[in-house]
């Protein structure tokens, strides 16, 4: 009798034991892969799909309606929003297809960004603070009262092309025109690259033939020099990756320096708060303010001190 529960226990134990193993080898099996990987202590974030919700989709309404208009005021800047805008320019100049083309400067998910902290500002910037500092900067022109309907409308639009992105993702398209090593440029070599290659969409004196089909370059219709394409490594770095149109991509990190040091040369509007930005320090020495334009006329300028990260 007492062998015979002794024996059974026996078995008991074993089973158990048999059974824990199977488990464990069935729960090793199903563990999800990102599950493997937190415990690991490794990343388990996955690349955002581009994939921004079209235009067509707007919904019906006043949310809709400011929604277009403010599709209308990205890509149409320069006469919808004509009081405001000191140029030719509209936002589709820099950020084609009124922010939608996903390879050149890209609008989508900035309102997943916003609020953040800006060192040329030197304080935490909301979507709004942003559309307004590209006003004043890029359009050369005056901001969008706080209120106004147009930057409720621009950020209405936003806030829908960037549908389906989390707050705080890393989103892989933004931030990739700057080149962070530039080469020494040659002016007189870029203006000769100008002439061969981009007068047929800027015009010979860099007025541009148009807002969105090739929008000034410099003069009274452009940027002014406060503005993030008025550094050199901002300008190369666009240059490098969304020109000449048909053809991104195509031109050397010197010949998109080139191309920056001469455009960039040219007399443009002046920002009048020059002072005032960087005011916590880390100010850039590469921004191509009149000072700097006119070293580069009068052949004093010292590239490698402009280029310098220190």
């Amino acid at each position: 009798m007492n062998n015979g529960i002794g024996i059974a226990l026996g078995l008991l134990f074993i089973g158990t034991i048999i059974g824990a193993v199977m488990l464990t080898d069935k729960m090793s099996v199903e563990i999800p892969e990102q599950q493997v990987a937190s415990s690991n202590g490794e990343s388990s974030k996955e690349v955002l799909a581009y994939n921004p919700p079209s235009m067509e989709d707007v919904p019906e309404g006043p949310l809709g309606e400011a929604i277009t208009y403010g599709y209308d005021l990205v890509n149409e800047t320069y006469s919808v929003a004509d009081p405001y805008v000191g140029n030719n320019l509209s936002c589709t100049s820099c950020h084609a297809g009124a922010g939608l083309d996903q390879n050149s400067s890209s609008l989508v998910g900035v309102t997943a960004v916003y609020p953040q902290y800006i060192e040329r500002s030197g304080k935490i910037v909301t979507i709004e603070d942003r559309i307004n500092g590209c006003m004043v900067r890029s359009m050369n022109g005056e901001k969008f009262e706080a209120n106004s309907e147009e930057l409720k409308a621009m950020v209405a639009y936003f806030t829908y092309i960037s549908e389906g992105i989390p707050v705080g993702a890393d989103i892989p398209w933004r931030n990739t025109n700057s080149m962070d090593d530039v080469p020494t440029p040659s002016v007189s070599s870029g203006e000769e690259l100008f002439q061969q290659s981009c007068i047929a969409c800027h015009a010979g004196d860099g007025a541009g033939t148009g807002p969105n089909t090739g929008p000034a370059l410099w003069g009274d219709n452009s940027f002014n020099d406060g503005a993030g394409l008025a550094r050199i490594s901002k300008m190369a770095g666009y240059i490098k990756n969304n020109m000449p149109a048909g053809g991104e991509g195509t031109l050397t990190d010197q010949d998109s320096a080139d191309l920056a040091a001469y455009i960039l040369s040219q007399d443009r509007p002046e920002w009048k708060n020059h002072d005032k930005d960087w005011p916590n320090g880390s100010k850039p020495k590469d921004i191509m303010n009149k000072e700097l334009r006119e070293k580069v006329k009068d052949g004093t300028v010292n590239w490698d001190e402009v280029l310098s990260k220190n």
